[in-house]
């Protein structure tokens, strides 16, 4: 067993000795190695493997059922997979653990004889068969898959070329993780080493933050906002407005911190200000119209997919974001007696928890999912470092957006929905959230209450939707169209006769009336009461002579008659102004007449 490989397959086919030895690793009396059982076509070993531990494959079997894999996925788990790791183990299920799925990865990689197709097989038998054990609570836990490990900071910072800045970004990057999420400081890592590539670029003879000036800041600045696209998205367009600001945030968080703190590697002066900060459009929700929310919500109804139909229906009807959705437990619905079924919404994007209550359509869909779900052992969950049942898993394994976001688009190509350029409208799992929101606040919701039900921190972020519908910015402009519509409309007068209307008609019109001593003065409604009107009759610096008698009592009359058609239209802000002036004209008549 300790010869090459090729030369042991060579024994085998000369002497025929291979029933012999299948015999030998069945009882336990050899231990075989992979790279042997990869290269050789095993015969009747997995079956006699099988025949001598039927309790252990019936397990694996029962999993299998209640994870809906197919027949032929289940025997080529339950006895080829099952086999081949036992075997190369020497152990049975019960005594398999996470250390054995381990050691198996780490050979199939290194086994000579295995080529790709080899690999890809065999890796996803055994990963399959590591998520049983992980059911049956032999493993502790669940299988991954293959990803290469996120960089630490440490290393992440080497793609700064100058020591002294990267020496500086290590330490200051180290501090913030302590209190910002570790995608937070991702970011501003990547922030601090686009500013030291331009400065490698278009100044190589800075090589600490010292040497810094406002200079080559506003270099930064206006070259940021026109750089190409990096790292895995790379491509020869200009960033989106929102990264180009985020990066001019990130370097104005770090130089501010670095001279609140005192550090010693700190510019000399303040380098950027918040008017450096680039400013965004501020475009409003991406709702969608009413009519295409009804097509779409019935034809995600008619979806063959139960997650996908699930899932939509719930974020259209609770307005939670993707994330929220997906990181769902089984004990999300809370009932109440008083106030109906609530959802239980875990920690998000902004990190709070809230409730928001449940329609018809909503809980009906989850009910539908728990039942078909079944009993499927607490997965650990990523942030929490703590066993979850999260409500969206499926054979072991949690759910993805990618259903959802192939299940939208195949209910918008259903219902019909085009967009300008006539092909199927692309609708994004947020949009309806943006719907949920617009619909409430169409129909009279506050602000507040808004702002809890979205889960925002900030009343700017829920301020976006106000511009949607103010209701008192329409109950304003109906009032004002309400007046604006019975204003007097003078029609164009007939030749020979004058165009402003005589005085009974214009006492009699539905207008702001004012009588002055040489003419006339109307005025719409909407424009409420003049603040000048009749000043001079009223004013202490008026003088008035025998003359004018006549004119004052005319002016008396009218305005009396102003003040009783004031009354019968109920316009009490004008009957006070019309008695002011009658009071000052009497007033002046009576000192004309002594």
């Amino acid at each position: 067993m300790r010869r090459p490989t090729p030369a042991r397959l060579a024994d085998l086919k000369r002497t025929g000795a291979w029933p012999f030895l299948t015999w030998c690793f069945v009882e336990g009396h050899l231990t075989p190695d992979l790279d042997l059982l990869l290269a050789k076509t095993p015969g009747d070993l997995y079956l006699q493997w099988a025949a001598r531990h039927p309790g252990d494959v019936q397990q694996i079997t029962g999993v299998a059922q209640r994870f809906g894999w197919s027949a032929n996925w289940t025997r080529d788990v339950a006895r080829g997979a099952l086999a081949l790791i036992c075997l190369t183990a020497g152990k049975t299920l019960a005594e398999l653990g996470d250390g054995d799925f381990a050691a198996f990865a780490q050979a199939l990689a290194g086994a000579p004889t295995a080529g790709r197709d080899a690999w890809m097989h065999n890796s996803a038998r055994v990963f399959s068969l590591h998520q049983a054990c992980y059911e049956l609570r032999f493993c502790q836990h669940p299988p991954r898959q293959a990803r290469p490990g996120q960089a630490s900071i440490a290393q992440r910072v080497q793609a700064i070329s100058q020591p002294g800045i990267r020496a500086a970004a290590l330490r200051y990057l180290t501090t913030v993780a302590a209190t910002l999420r570790p995608n937070t400081v991702g970011l501003r890592a990547d922030s601090l080493i686009v500013f030291s590539g331009y400065l490698a670029a278009a100044h190589p003879d800075v090589r600490s933050l010292t040497q810094l000036n406002r200079e080559h800041i506003e270099g930064f600045l206006g070259w940021n906002h026109k750089r190409p696209w990096r790292g895995r998205v790379a491509r020869d367009q200009p960033v989106s407005a929102v990264v180009s600001k985020r990066t001019v945030i990130d370097l104005r968080c770090f130089l501010d911190d670095l001279a609140l703190w005192g550090w010693a590697e700190r510019p000399p002066r303040r380098l950027l200000f918040p008017t450096d900060i680039p400013r965004l459009d501020r475009p409003l929700p991406r709702a969608l119209p009413p009519d295409a929310d009804r097509d779409l919500m019935s034809a995600i109804s008619e979806l063959a997919d139960p997650f996908a139909r699930t899932g939509l229906t719930v974020l259209r009807g609770t307005g939670i974001r993707l994330g929220e959705l997906l990181d769902l437990e089984l004990d999300c619905i809370w009932d109440s007696a008083s106030h109906g079924s609530w959802l239980k919404v875990p920690l998000g994007k902004l990190a709070t928890e809230r409730t928001v209550p449940l329609d018809e359509p909503a809980l009906a869909a989850l009910d539908e999912w728990m039942t078909r779900r079944g009993p499927q052992r607490a997965l650990p969950h990523p942030r929490l470092n703590r066993p979850a049942d999260f409500l969206f898993t499926e054979r072991g394994r949690r759910l993805t957006a990618f259903r959802l976001r192939r299940g939208l688009d195949d209910a918008a190509a259903a219902a019909g929905l085009r967009g300008r350029d006539g092909q199927t409208m692309h609708v994004t799992p947020h949009q309806l959230r943006h719907t949920y929101a617009t619909s409430l606040i169409n129909s009279g919701m506050s602000l507040q209450a808004l702002m809890a039900l979205l889960g925002h921190v900030t009343t700017e972020m829920t301020l976006r939707y106000a511009a949607l519908a103010a209701p008192a910015v329409r109950t304003a402009y109906e009032e004002a169209m309400s007046k604006a519509r019975s204003r007097l409309t003078l029609a164009i007068a007939p030749a020979g006769q004058p165009i402003i209307p005589g005085r009974i008609e214009w006492l009699r019109a539905e207008m702001l009336k004012t009588r002055v001593a040489h003419g006339y003065c109307s005025r719409q409604l909407a424009a409420d009461a003049c603040p000048y009107a009749n000043i001079c009759e009223q004013c202490d610096n008026y003088v008035t002579a025998p003359e004018f008698i006549p004119q004052l009592q005319a002016q008396l009359a009218d305005v009396t008659a102003l003040r009783d058609d004031a009354t019968a239209r109920g316009w009490h802000a004008e009957v006070a102004r019309h008695a002011r002036v009658i009071a000052s004209i009497q007033g002046h008549l009576k000192r004309l007449t002594r």
